[in-house]
């Protein structure tokens, strides 16, 4: 069987069609949204809006899937923020962004826990500190949970009702740049794993 060509792996539309006919694609994303949120810097996005125009049929579901994975994960930084965060705190802080990160949100943490979880939660960047924050300081996990269901919850199913409200457009827009997406993507997750295995 010959090896897929670096056209077809960069084309994201080819790589889309085969996840999206995948027995396990909703567990795939589940647990790709785990490690977005735990471990990979790179904003979830790159996956869920391609998918979402090129299935609008399941845009709804693949954002129901990709919050329960979040939140999952949101779950797990928790714990690991009260759990271990005497023990191992300098090395999950450095693992998760490093301590002005850590420092700059503990301030907004320390000021308004609730909205400082929101505003964080929202924006497609690393969640990890606000879960370490919250846990270490022993924040209430309810309104935690709360303020990251609301946060994710508007992140991608706003995203499912931006493709719904773009329709066609979108879809059109996709197919005409579904290989330079792909290549950006690749080169993307390439990088990451450069800096994070090699460098």
């Amino acid at each position: 069987m010959s090896l897929p060509s670096f056209t077809s792996l960069a084309s994201a539309t080819a790589w889309l069609e085969r996840l999206a006919e995948s027995r396990h694609a909703m567990a795939l994303l589940f647990i790709v949204s785990i490690m977005e949120t735990l471990i990979i810097p790179i904003p979830i996005e790159l996956i869920l809006i391609p998918w979402m125009i090129s299935r609008p049929g399941a845009k709804w579901r693949l954002a129901a899937v990709a919050l329960a994975g979040n939140l999952t994960a949101a779950l797990i930084g928790y714990a690991l923020g009260g759990l271990a965060m005497a023990q191992w705190g300098d090395t999950l802080i450095a693992l998760f962004g490093g301590q002005q990160a850590y420092s700059d949100f503990e301030s907004r943490f320390d000021a308004n826990g609730f909205q400082a979880i929101l505003a964080v939660g929202i924006v497609p960047i690393p969640f990890q500190i606000a879960m370490l924050v919250a846990g270490a300081s022993n924040y209430s996990l309810g309104l935690f949970m709360l303020a990251a269901l609301i946060a994710r919850g508007l992140r991608y199913f706003g995203l499912a009702l931006l493709v719904a409200l773009a329709g066609e457009r979108a879809i059109r827009l996709w197919r005409r740049h579904a290989r330079p997406f792909g290549v950006v993507a690749l080169l993307a997750f390439a990088g990451w794993a450069y800096f994070q295995f090699v460098a």
